[in-house]
């Protein structure tokens, strides 16, 4: 049976299993979230009640959590290009960059986004300078980290760079990356590169004006 996937092209946390999914030509059948496809929303809703996307379905089985989905597709739909190290300390290290981009980027891109959806102009303001200062803080770091590297962990790219792609993206829209960064934004700009994520952001691209941020005019 074909693999499922319940999501939509312009969350990130979606675009981060599509690139998983790319990275391996692994066949699957998108089923996109939205008023138009109403068929759906009600089945992702008795599959995940809890109402978060994406949704990963393997026959009877159903995969939630990003991170989860993908060692999932890593163990069951493997592909060539192994987006875990086999050593177990490697694969740690991938794991804890994996959990940096969604805890330390994404969850702050969030944030923001969250503010500006209230329409009141003070939370607005309050959330983008909270996410703003703690991007920074992130930005620092990764410089440092990213030093000497083409990717996240290393020379290979991995499930840390599935969930830097769509992370790093959005935060440049939200915070952007300055230039005594240059070491984060070349990594970003391989990442933009990189096929999979590139078609993940081309497929998303006639949903730009939904940011609530406002989208910038490149990428």
């Amino acid at each position: 049976m074909t693999l499922a996937l319940y999501g939509h092209p312009f969350s990130s946390y979606t675009q981060k299993v599509l690139v998983a999914l790319y990275e391996n030509d692994t066949p699957f059948e998108f089923r996109c979230l939205g008023p138009d496809t109403p068929q759906h929303a009600a089945q992702w809703l008795q599959r995940w009640p809890l109402r978060k996307f994406p949704l990963l379905v393997d026959g009877e089985r159903n995969v939630v959590e990003t991170s989860i989905i993908i060692e999932y597709l890593h163990l069951t739909h493997p592909g060539p290009v192994r987006l875990l190290p086999d050593d177990p300390l490697a694969a740690l290290d991938v794991r804890f960059m994996d959990r940096f981009f969604d805890l330390h980027v994404m969850n702050l891109v969030q944030h923001a986004v969250n503010g500006a959806l209230t329409g009141d102009a003070g939370k607005r303001a309050d959330a983008v300078a909270t996410a703003t200062e703690k991007l920074e803080l992130a930005y620092g770091w990764l410089e440092g980290c990213l030093a000497g590297r083409t990717w996240t962990a290393g020379d290979t790219f991995s499930l840390a760079d599935c969930a830097a792609a769509p992370a790093l993206f959005y935060a440049d829209w939200t915070h952007p990356i300055a230039e005594r960064y240059p070491t984060l934004r070349a990594y970003r700009a391989r990442l933009l590169a990189r096929p999979s994520f590139a078609r993940a952001v081309d497929e998303a691209r006639s949903y730009r004006p939904l940011f609530p941020l406002g989208a910038p005019d490149r990428d």
